[in-house]
């Protein structure tokens, strides 16, 4: 191993319960991926390397939720060996998709899904990688967008703040000059609360914000589910916005509850 190799910050990216979007993101980065592959060396990487070095590492890039008892001691041993620990997407900063599940009787689907239900383990709840371990910095999306995650990798390397947006889509839509759907054409949209960074993509299209990014920083949810109603959405309809790939979200989940039917 060369003296150069030595001195790049070696990164870790790994995946829990989560589909791999985020992680394919990073590979779609391109030119980009290039210029920081020169900057880091990539210890583990099992969607894109055979070779896969075990820890101490400078930065770790996390994807997918904690979903199994393996899963809750894996991260708690992948943060004693991670100086920076990153959570990256919706899965691992708020729980992702499976999250819902968190609502219901997960012994019960266990039995109706799977022929020999004895043989599956898995916990009660799918939970964000915070809920276990202290995450240094969480990264939003469902997916992510490439250009905030080599964005971070650079700030992480330069030992600055990523430049990273907190305010809501309705910022990018404006940037846009997008027409906004939920006021000219009654559209319901999380905007509002959302936090950018997906470019405003669904508003482009004439399609409310389904709120992937996950909760902005301060939203207002009670605000937006009081003009929802005014929109004809029933309670049913508002609880059912606010549970979509950041369900567990404090925020969204806060929201969602109180407009569950019982």
């Amino acid at each position: 191993m060369s003296s150069e190799r030595k001195k790049k910050p070696s990164v870790a990216v790994v995946k829990f319960a989560s589909c791999d979007g985020c992680q394919l993101s990073l590979l779609d980065a391109e030119d980009e991926l290039l210029a920081v592959a020169g900057a880091i060396d990539i210890a583990y990487f099992p969607e894109a390397s055979r070779a896969m070095r075990g820890g101490p590492y400078d930065i770790a890039l996390v994807e997918g939720s904690i979903t199994t008892h393996e899963d809750a001691e894996r991260i708690h041993n992948l943060r004693r060996q991670s100086r920076t620990l990153v959570t990256i997407g919706a899965c691992a900063t708020s729980g992702g998709i499976q999250a819902l599940r968190n609502w219901k009787d997960v012994d019960e689907f266990v039995r109706v899904v799977y022929a020999t239900p004895q043989f599956v383990s898995t916990l009660k709840l799918s939970t964000p990688v915070a809920e276990h371990v202290p995450v240094d910095f969480e990264l939003r999306g469902c997916p992510i967008d490439k250009h905030q995650l080599v964005e971070l990798i650079a700030a992480t390397l330069a030992g600055r703040k990523p430049n990273i947006p907190t305010y809501s889509v309705c910022i990018e839509c404006k940037r846009n000059a997008n027409v906004c759907v939920a006021v000219a054409r009654g559209t319901p949209c999380l905007g509002p609360v959302t936090q950018a960074g997906c470019g405003a993509l669904c508003p482009a299209f004439d399609r409310g914000c389904y709120g992937c990014y996950g909760p902005m920083e301060s939203p207002n949810t009670g605000s937006l589910a009081a003009q929802l109603r005014v929109m004809g959405q029933s309670d049913a309809e508002i609880s059912r916005a606010f549970r979509g790939f950041n369900a567990w979200a404090w925020q969204f989940r806060k929201a969602s509850e109180e407009h569950e039917r019982t």
